[in-house]
């Protein structure tokens, strides 16, 4: 069972997000959330580079983590999202400022694809003050309301009911925007996801639910413990269209999101994306995988990686290896001053455990 934190945010929350992007302010930037400008033809290298750029960041980011776990320097669960990063990059870039993003404890690909600074989320992995909850989160509670990033949460299933708060917030409150609500395929089979599709329909709400089915939840096939493996029909008997998407192909991804948010935005209700995608690691750090085998795993990385598959269009189309490489080298330069600050930041004062209890009004 995951450990809980609270979640309700307040000023002094939002205090030390401001303290800790200032920190992170001398690396450099991770990524800049998209306006919702007009966007250049799709499969040229202006739009595409910036994807690669976003999966490698998360990759590398992932893999030292997954180091640093390995040194104690991190504690508690972490769960890495290697191998799935196609999936929120290619959803990212559908959306804008003001979309609201949140989703389960496989979270830190989805802070870096929403703009979180590399400093302050490997900082939060190792509990320093430096980290977006002031290393009281750690992996699998972080927050940031300037990035309009509401978690990472600990217990399975429970971020879908926010994420249709969010989006009944939107709606309540006139804008135009959408909320993009993760969780993965052993999650969909949670009562409270079903209680929450119902609401969303019922109320037209804006919200994208995205299922990342990685085909094995925490452990067990979804073969198994799912009746009906496709998923995106899960919706159907309360009225919400849903699609089956290759999450491993982010162009793939973006077209579906770019449907999907048209959708809401169009106040059609709520849409469902089933993106099928592979995790390379085990559930978390503490997961041997011994559920499946060396040879599936490495035929996905070899056939399907959204990375390499990527890097190989953009060679195909005239990008210079150079060019990639610099990118490389700039991805290793971020991941590396991320890592130095989150050993060097302070460790939080004891009195910090009073702080960010309750909201104040």
């Amino acid at each position: 069972m995951h450990q809980m934190t609270p979640l309700i945010r307040s000023k002094g929350r939002e205090m030390a997000q401001a303290k800790s992007a200032a920190g992170a302010s001398r690396s450099a930037p991770t990524r800049t959330r998209k306006s919702r400008a007009a966007k250049p033809p799709k499969n040229n290298a202006a739009e595409l580079l910036p994807f690669y750029r976003d999966m490698l960041l998360i990759r590398r980011f992932e893999e030292k983590a997954g180091q640093m776990y390995g040194m104690g320097l991190i504690g508690g669960f972490c769960h890495l999202y290697i191998g799935q990063e196609a999936v929120v990059v290619g959803m990212q870039s559908a959306i804008g400022k003001g979309d609201k993003v949140l989703t389960s404890y496989r979270d830190h690909g989805h802070m870096l694809a929403c703009g979180m600074e590399a400093r302050g989320v490997m900082a939060e992995l190792t509990g320093r003050i430096g980290g977006y909850s002031k290393g009281k989160g750690g992996s699998m509670h972080m927050f940031s309301r300037e990035k309009d990033f509401y978690g990472g949460h600990g217990i399975v299933g429970a971020q879908v009911p926010i994420g249709a708060g969010l989006a009944f917030a939107n709606k309540f409150n006139g804008t135009n925007e959408v909320s993009l609500t993760y969780l993965g395929d052993g999650a969909l089979n949670q009562g409270q996801v079903y209680e929450t599709f119902n609401m969303a329909a019922l109320w037209k709400l804006p919200v994208i639910f995205i299922i990342e089915n990685n085909k094995y939840a925490m452990g067990t096939s979804v073969t198994r413990a799912a009746a009906g493996i496709s998923l995106y029909q899960r919706g159907a008997a309360y009225g919400i269209p849903g699609a089956e998407v290759d999450g491993m192909d982010v162009v793939a991804v973006q077209e579906a999101a770019e449907k999907a948010v048209k959708h809401c935005r169009a106040g059609k209700g709520p849409y469902i994306l089933e993106m099928k995608t592979y995790r390379y690691r085990g559930h978390s750090m503490s997961d041997p995988a011994k559920y499946r085998t060396k040879d599936e795993v490495n035929k996905m990385r070899q056939e399907h990686d959204p990375i390499d598959q990527l890097r190989a269009k953009l060679l195909e189309i005239g990008v210079e290896e150079d060019e990639l490489k610099g990118i490389d080298r700039e991805i290793k330069a971020i991941v590396t001053d991320a890592a130095d600050f989150a050993q060097s930041s302070p460790e939080p004062d004891p009195s910090e455990l009073f702080t960010d209890i309750l909201i104040e009004v």
